[in-house]
């Protein structure tokens, strides 16, 4: 039986690896050539501690008091785009407080699924992506975010999640090297970290070790049906035949959902970052900067990544580098120690996120497509999710009881 999985991502490969490990014949096809994709510059979090969604109370407002400030964390380009009307007034009609209460157990389940699998490839012989257990630091410097940490922490031991709220004496004995302008951190011990670079490297390895064919740079262009099931994919160079296909395109999904004429509001949500080797500045545990909305996380021994905003445009647009300095700012006023320089362009990183109208991910069959499996959607929570996402793919394609309640995660859930 052949799989072919469009997206070469965490979400594509991680389909990939499960498919291949149930017996399917997989190729993966990518517009690209594997190896800069979003799930490269991300920074590296895998964490149950996001159980609340981006379609949150007060994150419309807040949109609308950021679009004057070039250097905001979150910003939605004004322009006339149909996709981005159709995300729009759903992503409003989601931001409320019911989304957030019905959200919560989905993605925790989702989140720790996917550590539980994390655990499981670090001990895979030549399997090496720097996994580390430290937890994740959430900073914050306002007796408003202060306040909301309590009730955030309550909220997480509700849900099973290891969490403590911490003074800023207490996180200085955390982080004795570098000093901090902060009231306080909630430290998640339930939360993890890797390097995405190694990840993508060795589970591309991994796979061709396995017998999975990477097709790169070759973007899918239509379908050929055989009633309603896909029998072919379509690319500039290629058919490929298909019994099953997984679409894990990232934001590029949308553009495949719509060649199959189904609803599924998403756009792309473009994030920076830039990684230093051997700086002189040292964090022990990955970081979010909350009122900066700014991710700092050490990585792979002697790389520190310091990454953030959400840009919601169009995913031809030239970057914004001012959003960059928006990053490095925030970083200054949270660790004053940090005097960081605007790079040059060429070594900054960035990408674009799959952001659902909601905040959960698509994950499920295509009630027009039979044999069709959507796999996106995950926005900030890619690397996150990844595992836990290629596992639902592969129990779904062996017609098998799986793992979690796909319900949350109905791809077409929009649709009327």
């Amino acid at each position: 039986m052949k799989a072919i999985v469009i997206g070469g991502g965490i979400i594509g490969l991680s389909s990939a690896w499960f498919l291949r490990e149930g017996g399917w014949d997989v190729t993966v096809i990518d517009k690209g050539d594997f190896t800069d994709n979003c799930s490269y510059g991300n920074a590296g979090y895998v964490c149950p501690s996001h159980f609340v969604p981006m379609a949150a109370p007060g994150i419309v407002m807040q949109g609308f008091k950021w679009m004057l400030n070039p250097q905001s964390p979150f910003y939605v380009k004004p322009r006339v785009n149909a996709a981005l009307l159709q995300w729009g007034f759903q992503f409003m009609k989601s931001a409320n407080a019911r989304n957030v209460e019905k959200s919560a157990l989905p993605l925790r389940d989702i989140a720790l699924l996917s550590k539980a699998l994390y655990e499981s490839w670090a001990t895979t012989p030549g399997f090496d992506f720097a996994y580390e257990t430290k937890g994740m630091l959430e900073m914050f410097q306002t007796e408003a975010n202060e306040h909301h940490a309590h009730h955030s922490v309550e909220q997480a031991k509700k849900l099973g999640l290891d969490a403590v709220l911490l003074s800023k004496e207490e996180v200085a004995q955390l982080e004795p090297h570098t000093q901090l302008n902060i009231r306080g951190a909630i430290h998640f011990k339930c939360d993890a970290h890797l390097y995405p670079g190694n990840l993508m490297k060795n589970l591309l390895s991994q796979l061709a070790q396995r017998q999975v064919t990477f097709i790169k740079n070759e973007a899918v262009t239509g379908f050929e049906k055989n009633g309603k099931d896909i029998s072919k994919v379509i690319t500039a160079n290629g058919r490929y035949e298909a019994d099953l296909v997984v679409v894990a395109a990232g934001s590029w999904s949308k553009g495949v959902a719509d060649m199959l004429h189904t609803t599924m509001p998403m756009v792309g949500g473009r994030g920076y970052s830039v990684t230093f080797e051997n700086s002189p500045y040292r964090l022990q545990h990955p970081a979010i900067l909350t009122e900066g909305r700014v991710a700092i996380s050490p990585m792979d021994g002697n790389k520190i990544r310091f990454g953030g905003t959400m840009e919601i445009t169009a995913l031809d647009a030239p970057p914004n580098f001012k959003r960059v300095q928006g990053i490095l700012s925030s970083v200054k006023q949270f660790l004053p120690e940090y005097d960081i320089p605007m790079p040059e362009a060429s070594k900054v990183w960035y990408g674009y996120r799959p952001c659902s109208a909601d905040g959960l991910p698509y994950i499920g069959y295509l009630k027009k497509v039979p044999n069709c499996i959507m796999a996106t959607g995950h926005s900030m929570l890619g690397v996150s999710l990844g595992p836990a996402t290629g596992k639902l793919v592969s129990e779904l394609a062996a017609q098998k009881a799986t793992s979690l309640d796909m319900a949350p995660f109905t791809p077409e859930r929009f649709a009327k």
